[in-house]
């Protein structure tokens, strides 16, 4: 009997899909992936979370399809940061691509974690879209490595910045932040010795770090901030105190059923301070039209992103589109 033919696996380096994915494609992808997912237009499994503490590492796995597209896709991406002490970079990973008509892999997209990355940082960027104030923004970022850098260009297509405070645990590594950002930018970057002297008179707070307890308090928030936390995407992870959330006029979630399990969202119900029932409402349902995001310019709103598996999906398809187009 002769075996039937199966097609080819291709692989791409992360020079190649960084050539081929624009910050541009990112964002259509994002809010391609939250529409589908406001659409109930998703076939989405449990994430899958391994952590290996004896050197600080955590993997992840994710991936979705999207009805209609032609490929769906898996991503495994790791975050070992320990490695910042051996010279090397915290983030990895890979993502593969399978045909959606008959499940043959198609692909393997070497990325190192870029595409993580980015497809991250276009979450924050498209929250910031719908819920933040509509002017010039005094920014927060809490994290100085490559989220912390992806988040301010991202959500610099979107909103203007007037100024930046960045803080990290490191002096070295929040001063030569400052300064790249500043370039990079084309805006003051301040590096700042404290969370709070970073987050206080923001008009938006932005979080991405691995942190295991409360970096924010809500005493610390003025009225009108966004904040857009991205770091607790494990069950151990937090970056806010529950307290930011229950004071918060507007709770959003990129999916309310995960944070409940992995995000901002878990500890505070885990501490009783509120239910899931009180979130305001997803991220997809806001960007689709069906939910009004920020109302009030004086709302505080939080944004609790654990990174859903359809993201993955949806930055996955682009990629290969782009990669494998004909020219």
């Amino acid at each position: 009997m002769t075996a039937s033919p199966r097609p080819r696996i291709l692989t791409y380096q992360e020079e190649e899909i960084r050539a081929a994915v624009t910050d541009a494609d990112a964002l259509a992808g994002a809010e391609a992936a939250f529409r589908a997912l406001a659409g109930n237009a998703v076939t989405l499994p449990p994430p899958v979370g391994l952590d290996i503490p004896a050197v600080r590492g955590e993997v992840h796995v994710k991936g979705a399809y999207v009805q209609g597209a032609p490929v769906f896709a898996f991503k495994v991406a790791s975050g070992f940061y320990a490695n910042t002490g051996r010279g090397l970079p915290s983030g990895s990973g890979l993502v593969l691509v399978f045909d959606a008509q008959t499940g043959f892999p198609l692909g393997l997209l070497a990325d190192n974690g870029y595409l993580t990355d980015l497809r991250t940082a276009a979450a924050g960027a498209l929250a910031v879209r719908h819920l933040a104030a509509e002017r010039p923004l005094e920014v927060a970022v809490l994290g100085t490595g490559v989220q912390g850098r992806m988040q301010l260009r991202l959500m610099r297509r979107v909103r203007e910045f007037s100024r930046v405070r960045a803080w990290s645990p490191s002096p070295d590594r929040r001063h030569a932040f400052a300064e790249e950002a500043s370039r990079e930018l084309g805006v003051p970057v301040t590096a700042v010795e404290s969370p709070e002297g970073a987050v206080a008179g923001a008009d938006l707070v932005v979080t991405a770090t691995p942190s295991r307890e409360p970096l924010v308090q809500a005493e610390w928030l003025s009225p009108g901030v966004t904040v857009v936390a991205l770091g607790s995407d494990g069950p151990e992870k937090q970056e806010l105190h529950p307290r930011v959330l229950v004071t918060a006029d507007k709770v959003v979630t990129d999916l309310t059923t995960q944070c409940v399990r992995l995000g901002e969202l878990h500890h505070a119900v885990a501490a009783g301070a509120m239910e899931a029932a009180d979130v305001y409402g997803e991220l997809g349902p806001i960007v689709a039209g069906d939910l009004p995001g920020r109302e009030s310019a004086h709302e505080i709103i939080v944004c609790d992103l654990t990174g859903v598996g359809v993201q993955d999906a949806a930055i996955a398809e682009r990629a290969w589109m782009a990669l494998t187009r004909t020219p």
